[in-house]
C-alpha cells in the first residue's frame, strides 16, 4: 500500500474493533461475507457546506477528551505559476506570524500551553493546518483557525522574515543535503507539465522575487472558505460542533474560484536519463520512475500493489533479489506515490561499494519483465491484502491523521467515505490486472532513469 497517505487514518475508539480488521483479513478465506461484515468498522461521517462555501467533515469519537481540526487548503505547488515557485510553502509558515486578532507565533503559544500540538505541511497537491486540543479549548482552535483564514497578517517584515527562512530549509534539506537535489531533476526530466514539474521547496531566485502585492494575492485567491475543507475528529456532539463552526467562520467571505490547473501529461516515448554528480554522496543512487496516473483509480491500486509486491519489506521480490541474493545494494525501495495527476511509480538503489550501476539496472529491469511475462502469485497477492488491512489498523490510531486524512480524500476525490471504503478497492484487484498495469506503464521507452553519482574529490595541494 502507498506509502503517501492513502491509508493514513486514525481514532483510539475503534482499536478493538479495529483488531478485528486484522484478524478478519487473516481469516478472510473461512469467513462468509457475512461474518466478515460483522468485523468491519465504518468511522462515522457527517458532511455540510457552509453559505460561504466552506465544506465541514466531522467524525465524533468519545474514546478520549480530545478533538483534531485540520483545515485542507485546495492549494499546493501544482497551483503555482512559472516564476512564482516555492508560494505554497511559503504560506505554510506565514500563516503562523499572526492574524488581525492574534499576536506572532501566539497560534502555537496557545495551542501548546493548553496541552495540544499543531503543526502544518505543504504538498504538490494541497497545504493543511492541523491541531490537537483537549475537547474543550474547541473553541479556542477554532478561533485561531479562522482569525488566519479571515485576516492573516501579510506585512512586508513576515514576508522577508519567513522568506529567509524558507530558503534556509531549501539549504538545509536540499542544497546541502546528500541526494538532496536527485527528485527535482527527477520530477523535472520526467514530467512536462509545469504543475509537477517543479519541487514544492521552490526556487531561490523566485522566493527572492516574491512581491508583497503577489502574496497578498495568492492569500487572497487560495485561503478562501470556499477552497478549503474543514475536518474536525474526536469528542464533541456534531450538531454543536457545526454550530460553533458556522459561528467562527460562516462570515468569512468567499472569493471567486481559484483558476482550474492543467496536469495533463503528453504520452512519452523515448526514454529519459541523465546522469547527476553530488559533492555530498558517498555511494551511487539509481532513481527510474514511470509516469501512470492519478490515486483513487483502478489502475493506481493495482500499481500500488504490485509496488508492494516488487518493493514491500523484506520478504519483496526486489529486496531478496537485490540485497539478499546479488548483494549489491544496500537499500531498495519503490512503488506509486499518492497524486491528484499522473503520479510516478518509482524503484531507488542504493548501491554498495564498487558495484555496477548498470548490472544493478538491468536486474530491476529483469524483474519488471517477470512480473510482465509471468504475473504475480496468489500467495503475493493475498500477503499484500492481509498487510494492506494491518497497515489500516495501525494507522488507525489517532485522531490527528484521521482528520488530515479525511481532508485530503474530500479535496482530492470529494469523497471523505473512501476512508471506509478503500479496502474495497484493493479487494477488487486482481492478479490480471496487476500484470497488465506492469505491461501498459512501465516500458523501456515510458521511464526516466537519473543516476546520481559522488563527485570526485580535487586532490589536495601539496
Amino acid at each position: 500500500m502507498n506509502r503517501i497517505g492513502i491509508l493514513s487514518t486514525a481514532g483510539l475508539a475503534m482499536t478493538l474493533g479495529i483488531a478485528a480488521i486484522a484478524i478478519a483479513a487473516v481469516a478472510q478465506n473461512e469467513s462468509t461475507g457475512a461474518e466478515a461484515a460483522a468485523r468491519e468498522v465504518k468511522l462515522p461521517i457527517e458532511q455540510s457546506t457552509l453559505k460561504n462555501g466552506l465544506r465541514v467533515v466531522l467524525s465524533e469519537d468519545h474514546a478520549a477528551p480530545t478533538v483534531s481540526l485540520c483545515i485542507t487548503y485546495d492549494v499546493g505547488s501544482r497551483n503555482e505559476l512559472s516564476g512564482h515557485t516555492g508560494f505554497a510553502h511559503l504560506f505554510e509558515h506565514m500563516m503562523f506570524q499572526g492574524s488581525q486578532n492574534v499576536g506572532k507565533g501566539e497560534h502555537l503559544i496557545l495551542v501548546r500551553v493548553n496541552g495540544g500540538d499543531v503543526n502544518g505541511s505543504t504538498s504538490d497537491d494541497s497545504t493543511d493546518y492541523y491541531e490537537r486540543v483537549p475537547a474543550n479549548q474547541l473553541d479556542m482552535a477554532l478561533y485561531l483557525e479562522s482569525d488566519r483564514m479571515r485576516a492573516l497578517r501579510v506585512t512586508q517584515a513576515n514576508l522577508d522574515n519567513q522568506r529567509n527562512t524558507v530558503q534556509e530549509e531549501r539549504r538545509l534539506r536540499m542544497d546541502n543535503q546528500p541526494y538532496g537535489k536527485t527528485d527535482e531533476i527527477l520530477e523535472d526530466l520526467a514530467y512536462d507539465n509545469f504543475a509537477y514539474k517543479h519541487s514544492t521547496m521552490g526556487s531561490m531566485t523566485d522566493l527572492n522575487a516574491a512581491s508583497l502585492d503577489d502574496v497578498a494575492q495568492f492569500f487572497k485567491t487560495y485561503y478562501a472558505p470556499n477552497n478549503a475543507v474543514l475536518t474536525l475528529v474526536g469528542d464533541f456532539k456534531s450538531a454543536e460542533a457545526l454550530e460553533k463552526i458556522t459561528k467562527y467562520f460562516g462570515d468569512i467571505p468567499s472569493q471567486p474560484a481559484p483558476p482550474a490547473v492543467d496536469m495533463a501529461e503528453p504520452a512519452q516515448t523515448a526514454e529519459r536519463r541523465t546522469v547527476v554528480e553530488d559533492a555530498f554522496a558517498r555511494l551511487p543512487r539509481l532513481d527510474i520512475v514511470y509516469k501512470t496516473v492519478p490515486a483513487n483509480t483502478p489502475d493506481f491500486y493495482a500499481l500500488d500493489m504490485l509496488g508492494d509486491i516488487l518493493f514491500g519489506g523484506s520478504s519483496s521480490r526486489l529486496y531478496q533479489k537485490l540485497v539478499k541474493e546479488k548483494n549489491v545494494v544496500l537499500q531498495v525501495a519503490g512503488g506509486i506515490d499518492s497524486r491528484r495527476g499522473p503520479a510516478l511509480f518509482q524503484a531507488f538503489a542504493l548501491l554498495k561499494p564498487g558495484q555496477d550501476a548498470s548490472v544493478v539496472e538491468k536486474l530491476i529491469y529483469e524483474e519488471l519483465d517477470r512480473v510482465k511475462t509471468d504475473g504475480v502469485t496468489p500467495e503475493e497477492m493475498n500477503k499484500i491484502l492481509i498487510q494492506d488491512r494491518l497497515q489500516l489498523a495501525q494507522s488507525q490510531t489517532s485522531t490527528m491523521s484521521r482528520a488530515r486524512t479525511l481532508g485530503r480524500y474530500a479535496v482530492y476525490f470529494h469523497d471523505p467515505n473512501l476512508i471506509n471504503t478503500i479496502l474495497e478497492k484493493y479487494d477488487a484487484v486482481t492478479a490480471a490486472d496487476i500484470q497488465r498495469v506492469a505491461r501498459q506503464y512501465l516500458g523501456a521507452t515510458q521511464r526516466t532513469v537519473v543516476w546520481t553519482n559522488p563527485k570526485a574529490q580535487a586532490a589536495p595541494a601539496r
